[in-house]
């Protein structure tokens, strides 16, 4: 199976680091709930300098299911960096995105995208209603989430739900930085992506493996992370260019 570029309908974006127990189920989950639709697909799984033998497994899934994708990075450059490799290499109109680690279930993605066609959108985040995570993680996420709304002036119920489907041009303008993640729907508004939804998703506890993120990772750089992307919304700008001669002598 071969495509051209921006031949597909959505490109599922999975960045993972040391989930080798994972990797395995995430992608027959995901198969088997692609290959109930009609639209055209790829997983692209980017491997974050994993050490174990994450690598492997992704490998021999390739192998055998050409469906699936992958992009090895040299060292763990951490998700904001993994995400925006796959961004690039997407070849879906459409992007994806879910953590590796099983606890975003494949099940909500038809719903999610036929959401986004639906009502003409730009980006769908997932929002957990029901967290099964540790009461640190979550209470840490919810101060989190609290003032990045707060100091933004957004309304995202979710920002940290890694599950959302969103159009490939959206991807297009958001800078790249060390916890980028946290703020793709603030920062995909920036670049004019100004639809953005959110509907309910299912979550899953972690069953294999062990989180990447403790209080100082989830909460304080969270917080300060968030004064950067203040600045960015007050001072970034897209031009967008209304005539350019070069158009008439290329045409």
């Amino acid at each position: 199976m071969k495509h051209n570029e921006s031949d597909l309908d959505l490109s599922i974006i999975v960045p993972v680091n040391n989930e080798e127990q994972n990797v395995a189920k995430l992608a027959d989950e995901i198969g088997a709930v692609m290959r109930t639709t009609s639209w055209s697909w790829e997983c692209l799984w980017i491997d974050d300098g994993s050490t174990d033998s994450t690598l492997a497994e992704l490998q021999q899934l390739n192998e055998r299911d050409d469906y699936h994708q992958l992009v090895v990075l040299p060292v763990n450059y951490g998700q904001s960096a993994a995400l925006s490799v796959g961004f690039r290499h997407a070849r879906g109109k459409i992007l994806v995105t879910l953590d590796g680690d099983g606890q975003n279930d494949p099940k909500d993605i038809p719903a999610m995208i036929e959401r986004l066609l639906e009502d003409d959108a730009d980006m769908v985040n997932g929002w957990r209603q029901k967290r099964m995570d540790s009461w640190v993680k979550k209470i840490s996420s919810r101060i989190a989430n609290g003032f990045r709304n707060w100091v933004t002036n957004e309304q995202v119920q979710d920002v940290g739900c890694s599950l959302r489907v969103f159009r490939h041009q959206c991807a297009d303008r958001i800078p790249v930085f060390k916890g980028m993640h946290r703020f793709l729907p603030t920062l995909a508004r920036l670049g004019g992506c100004s639809k953005i939804i959110e509907m309910p998703v299912r979550h899953r506890p972690r069953q294999y493996g062990l989180t990447k993120y403790g209080i100082n990772d989830r909460l304080w750089v969270g917080l300060a992370d968030t004064v950067a992307v203040k600045w960015m919304k007050n001072r970034m700008v897209f031009p967008e260019v209304k005539y350019s001669s070069l158009d008439e002598g290329s045409s």
